[in-house]
């Protein structure tokens, strides 16, 4: 473990939920929960405010309603949240090369990797600077913590939620770690911690007082070695740039039930789809396809058939998935059906394609592209709008959906920008009403050319290489985005 706080661990704070309130005005510093919203959908996210109620991440929507009955109820928009991360792990990676991103909100960054800290003092300058340009680019907030380790770093950003910052010093760590339940250390989850509080442990300090041979007896050899370490505060786990992916997947969960063939076996070619959408996206094929089918009774299968090479064509997974699907009994009902690829490669080999059988269409796969049975399916006969989604009017402009209903939706028209909107209602089939693309949180908040810190120009550190000549000191705009709250990212608490 190093001898100073250069592991910076960024957490975006309540980010889907925080998204939504930046774009639509009328919701900010409301109760907001994003996620499915069938009766079967779970939440994704929930802002602090509904959070306030006892809503949480992955709480059945059907209990969050019943706990916040009035918070607003919202689909996900994952490509602006994609976006969004973009813009932010744009910005970690100005301050170092050894950036490892742990999801769309998350990531760990080496700061000393990229000279941008070296001691307590460039570090803490940092992550208050980082915090600033987050809030200018995105208009969102974050909670960084620093420390010597990973593990300790994702610690301290836990500590610094909700807009904080929070550094752990050297030394200090075993102090700080003593007083807190097991369940904060990584890998100790719900039955690790169940089976530890039998054994009398419910404390990091108890946890190394019990000692490595306690452990081990208690958990196996690989996990007891591992917790008795996190309990001493040790953690030499590197920070990674790149996190390969291992597979690409989609799945969907119903509202009611499935249980015509038919349609199974097409929302399974329409989830095929999907998946290759993803694995295109990313320049990635495959050659393992992997079916995953949840039935009525929660007994959750997983087929798989691995083929000769690797591929992202559209008409062999959909084949390969049937063919798995064939292998499943969907008697009773199937209420989840998942799609995916592994064995990842960045290439295809087009002369094993003659997997899939017959004639296939050549060229991308549309957006919207179907199995030809389904584009036979007569059309839904009313045009289906989801809570949250973006639309624009011909005459009121740009909007979101607040709700549809009996024929009608309800639009609000606003955006990130304006003050809280005006509502109106329409029919569903209004020829003016179209869906739209989300508009950015922040206008002409551009990353531009690389930052220079200042803390990376103060005179006392270590020499930078030959790009630290001609620093250019960091400026934050004296005019801030609208929904910009807090304590302009200046303010760090330490813990001790």
């Amino acid at each position: 473990m190093r001898n100073a706080p250069t592991i910076l661990h960024l957490d975006m704070d309540a980010f889907f939920a925080s998204v939504e309130q930046a774009s639509k005005p009328s919701l900010r510093g409301k109760a907001v929960v994003v996620g499915g919203l069938g009766p079967r959908g779970v939440v994704a996210t929930a802002s602090y405010e509904a959070r306030v109620f006892g809503v949480h991440s992955a709480m059945p929507m059907a209990q969050a309603r019943r706990l916040a009955p009035n918070a607003a109820y919202l689909v996900p928009r994952f490509a602006l949240y994609r976006s969004v991360s973009e813009q932010v792990m744009a910005l970690l990676r100005e301050l170092s090369p050894l950036v490892e991103p742990l999801s769309l909100d998350e990531a760990f960054v080496d700061l000393e990797a990229g000279g941008a800290a070296w001691d307590e003092e460039s570090a803490r300058l940092a992550g208050v600077q980082l915090r600033a340009d987050i809030r200018t680019v995105t208009g969102l907030t974050g909670s960084v913590g620093l420390a010597a380790s990973k593990m300790l770093a994702k610690i301290a950003s836990e500590q610094a939620k909700p807009d904080g910052l929070v550094v752990i010093e050297p030394g200090t760590e075993r102090a700080l770690l003593g007083p807190m339940p097991v369940r904060t250390l990584p890998g100790v989850g719900p039955a690790t911690g169940d089976h530890l509080r039998r054994a009398g442990i419910t404390t990091v300090e108890e946890l190394a007082e019990a000692g490595e041979d306690e452990l081990v007896r208690l958990l196996g050899k690989a996990h007891g070695h591992a917790l008795y370490a996190m309990a001493l505060a040790r953690d030499e786990r590197p920070v990674v740039a790149e996190r390969e992916a291992k597979s690409v997947s989609v799945e969907d969960t119903y509202d009611v039930d499935i249980h015509d063939r038919l349609r199974v076996g097409l929302e399974v070619q329409r989830l095929a789809d999907r998946c290759v959408r993803r694995l295109r996206g990313a320049g990635l094929s495959g050659r393992t396809i992997v079916l995953k089918v949840r039935r009525y009774d929660f007994s959750t299968l997983t087929r798989s058939e691995t083929l000769r090479g690797p591929t992202d064509d559209p008409a062999v997974i959909r084949e390969a998935a049937a063919r798995l699907l064939d292998s499943v009994d969907t008697t009773g009902g199937v209420r989840l059906l998942g799609v995916g690829v592994t064995g990842l490669a960045d290439y295809t080999q087009e002369d094993l394609f003659a997997q899939a059988a017959g004639e296939r269409a050549a060229g991308d796969l549309a957006e919207d592209a179907v199995p030809e049975a389904v584009a036979e399916q007569p059309e839904p006969t009313e045009r289906q709008w989801r809570a949250g989604q973006d639309v624009r009017h011909a005459e009121w402009g740009h909007g979101w959906v607040q709700g549809s209903g009996l024929g009608r939706v309800t639009v609000r028209f606003e955006t990130p920008q304006s003050e809280p909107g005006r509502v109106r209602t329409f029919r569903v089939d209004d020829p003016a009403l179209e869906p739209a693309e989300p508009l950015p949180l922040v206008l002409g908040a551009g990353l531009g050319e690389k930052r220079h810190r200042d803390a990376a120009s103060a005179s006392d550190g270590p020499p930078r290489g030959d790009d630290s000549d001609g620093d250019q000191a960091s400026s934050v705009p004296a005019s801030l985005p609208k929904s910009w709250s807090g304590n302009g990212g200046g303010g760090a608490r330490s813990s001790p």
